[in-house]
């Protein structure tokens, strides 16, 4: 059996890569992963499932079903489960590492040129645009998510309780987790209250699969495992608690942040965003428009956003490019070490698990808020973004119209609306 990358085995044949050859992929990936989740869970399946088939349709579908009942990005966790399923724990380590690594470079660059040169009038002009092209997609991702999962009445209003929830200040974690609990009861007792949860595809695991034993250890051996990775997790976390400051506030910020992240990434932003411009006052809420911007057309994970957000934190208290990095380092290793915990103890059990009922009876309650949470965010960036000295600012007005029209209408690529709403800002701030 041949074992090239892009192999033409049958239908039913499932081909195990080379760990170089994974590799590569991986770093591919991690470049070329824009979209978002939704995308990057799309390129992932042509090419993982139906081109190079290293592992099977329903083995792939299953594995997402257990990442979206997950804190954490899904997409990422996903990419670490195929990892490790085919080459264990180094696999999972490179697969889900290189998914994070070039969008992390690349938005400690950008955040540098940002930081050094924010105030320069081309710059100014360019987050002005940006606000616009921020607006439209989060307006977007509203009317996206919300057409999919809320279909009940009693739906309608549990997402107008989170925007209502949220914007009057109720802690982010309290929502989620009487979102959960409405979820949960709801498909105990009363299944068609908040309608059937959002499906990903089957459940069932593809014992056919010949990866399908998933390198499931011993109980001792997973015991010895778990603990092994919550001392690599926990430990560096405590340790930047003991240190106090500016990075303990990062470390316990980004870490409480990882362990709400249902939904996606949207879910957790307006918390994040809440907390390190009203709470913290790391940075401006200029600067948080900016960074949402620079996350949605970077590749990665939206979450990356919490990179910026470090690298501002330590560039504006403690000042220079090394705190900066130190800032967006720690955010980035609290957002996604639990992700890495999370599948590498995991994955055995996934071919066992189904995420139905109240499991997922649970996570479609949570989806259902995260809109309402979506729409607070979007309605906190729009305050601040198309008002300027109380009067309405109608160049950002328009761009945000006529954004929200090419993502939804046209579905332009969301990298392309994102340069030409910064580039109409700059001409706007140009002097001719």
């Amino acid at each position: 059996m041949s074992t090239g990358a892009v192999a033409a085995p049958s239908a039913d044949e499932v081909v195990l890569p080379t760990e170089r050859q994974a590799l590569r992929f991986w770093l591919k990936l991690g470049m070329i992963s824009f979209g978002g989740p939704a995308g990057q869970i799309a390129i992932m399946h042509e090419e993982l499932v139906e081109r190079r088939r290293w592992i099977s349709e329903r083995r792939y579908l299953h594995a997402l079903n257990f990442c979206m009942a997950l804190p954490g990005p899904e997409a990422q966790q996903l990419a670490t489960y195929v990892g490790y399923s085919m080459h264990g724990v180094r696999g999972g380590l490179a697969a889900g590492g290189l998914f994070v690594l070039p969008s992390f470079v690349l938005l400690c660059a950008l955040s540098a040129v940002y930081a050094a040169y924010g105030e320069v009038a081309v710059v100014d002009g360019a987050v002005r645009g940006l606000g616009a092209a921020v607006v439209a997609l989060i307006l977007a991702a509203v009317v996206r998510i919300g057409g999919r999962v809320i279909r009940t009445p009693a739906a309608l209003v549990l997402a107008g309780g989170s925007f209502a929830g949220f914007v009057a200040g109720v802690p982010f974690p309290a929502l989620i987790a009487l979102a959960a609990l409405i979820g949960w009861c709801a498909t105990r007792w009363w299944p068609a209250l908040l309608g059937p949860p959002p499906a990903h595809g089957p459940a069932e695991p593809d014992i056919a699969d010949p990866l399908a034993p998933a390198r499931a250890p011993r109980r001792r051996g997973a015991l010895a495992r778990l603990g092994r990775t919550l001392v690599v997790w926990l430990v560096p976390v405590l340790a930047l608690l003991l240190v106090g400051g500016l990075v303990a506030d990062l470390a316990g910020l980004f870490t409480v942040a990882a362990l709400v992240t249902f939904g996606g990434a949207y879910a957790v932003l307006p918390f994040i965003t809440d907390q390190a411009v009203s709470g913290f006052g790391w940075l401006s809420t200029q600067d948080m428009v900016a960074g949402l911007a620079l996350g949605e057309s970077t590749p990665g994970p939206l979450i990356m956003v919490n990179t910026f957000v470090g690298f501002m934190a330590g560039w504006n208290l403690q000042g220079g490019l090394l705190w900066g990095l130190i800032g967006a380092s720690i955010a980035t290793f609290a957002t996604f070490a639990p992700s890495f915990v999370f599948i590498i103890n995991g994955a055995p059990l996934i071919d066992r698990i189904r995420t139905t009922g109240a499991l997922a009876g649970a996570l479609g309650g949570i989806t259902i808020a995260v809109v309402g949470a979506i729409a607070a965010l979007g309605l906190f960036v729009a305050e601040h973004a198309l008002v300027v000295d109380d009067r309405p600012d109608w160049l950002v007005v328009a761009l945000t119209l006529a954004a929200f029209v090419a993502l939804w209408r046209f579905k332009v690529s969301v990298v392309l609306v994102v340069l030409a709403c910064a580039g109409a800002g700059i001409v706007a701030a140009t002097p001719w």
